[in-house]
């Protein structure tokens, strides 16, 4: 006999990368490939405790041409994830295992860009026809 279950999981996003609501109701789906994304800084791996990972909301991402998947954005690659595509918006949940992830993308808003995860230099950003269309603030010094 099986017996099914069901289980959910809760998570608040952490979105102080977010400058403004502007954008946020026009997210696209998108898929990400985990291999390309760096534990910890990118994502959070399941756990004894979390059987869940998650990618980080505000990871800025780009599109891999050959696959079409989404990696990290980093204007040094040749794989054409050096045009910003956008930021991953919500925390994105996987299971242990998993390479492929779906994901919302922030592609045009406000963003600031001290609080980035993982951190970002808006004056490498080329601007691209097909990058996203984000206006990073500056850091505000106390």
């Amino acid at each position: 006999m099986i017996q099914p279950y069901t289980t959910s999981t809760a998570m608040t996003a952490d979105r102080d990368w977010l400058a403004s609501r502007h954008g946020t109701d026009a997210t696209e789906t998108i898929t990400l490939d985990l291999t390309k994304f760096t534990k910890n800084t990118h994502y959070i791996d399941p756990s004894a405790g979390n059987p869940h990972g998650y990618v980080r909301s505000g990871v800025p991402v780009g599109r891999i041409t050959a696959s079409g998947l989404y990696g990290p954005y980093d204007p040094a690659a040749k794989d054409g994830r050096e045009v910003l595509a956008g930021l991953i918006y919500a925390e994105a949940a996987f299971t242990p295992g998993t390479t492929k992830v779906a994901a919302a993308l922030f592609w045009h808003g406000t963003v600031n860009a001290s609080k980035v995860p993982g951190g970002i230099d808006p004056s490498k950003n080329v601007p691209n026809p097909a990058g996203a269309q984000i206006r990073f603030l500056p850091a505000v010094s106390a």
